[in-house]
């Protein structure tokens, strides 16, 4: 299997488990609270990495100190992500959620990319990808409105 298959495999494989995650999430936090929910998921997440961590005898996680003090908040904005579904979605849908959160991960990932931040690959924007950016923005607002 190429490289681009599987990438194309394993990304769509996490957009389908976002997309079940999203309203899981939201449900959960509906009746427990945003944060107790938060909590649950990200134990919940822990065990599930922990297990084959324990199998194999904790893999690289001793070298979690040798890694840049700001890739440590990555927990941090799964917090805020999951807290920020559990809250809109009750509110706007799961659709136009996952339309915002798309659209401002896009926006993100287009800077990152451009500039090379964050260890990035450098693509420059280009007339292609604004043009494609543009159509999943508009994709976006027609699902919000």
């Amino acid at each position: 299997m190429s490289g681009l298959l599987l990438s194309v495999i394993v990304g769509l494989l996490g957009g389908i488990a976002v997309g079940f995650q999203n309203p899981l999430a939201s449900q959960m936090g509906q009746r427990l609270g945003i944060l107790e929910s938060v909590f649950v998921i990200h134990l919940g997440g822990a065990v599930l990495a922990g297990l084959p961590l324990l199998l194999l005898a904790g893999g690289g996680l001793g070298r979690w100190r040798g890694v840049p003090w700001y890739v440590l908040g990555a927990g941090g904005l799964g917090v805020v992500l999951v807290s920020a579904v559990a809250f809109i979605i009750p509110r706007i849908g799961v659709a136009a959620t996952v339309s915002l959160v798309v659209a401002a991960q896009l926006a993100v990932g287009a800077i990152l990319d451009h500039y090379g931040w964050l260890g990035a690959p450098l693509r420059p924007l280009d007339p292609a990808r604004l043009g494609g950016m543009a159509l999943l923005l508009a994709g976006g607002w027609l699902v919000l409105r």
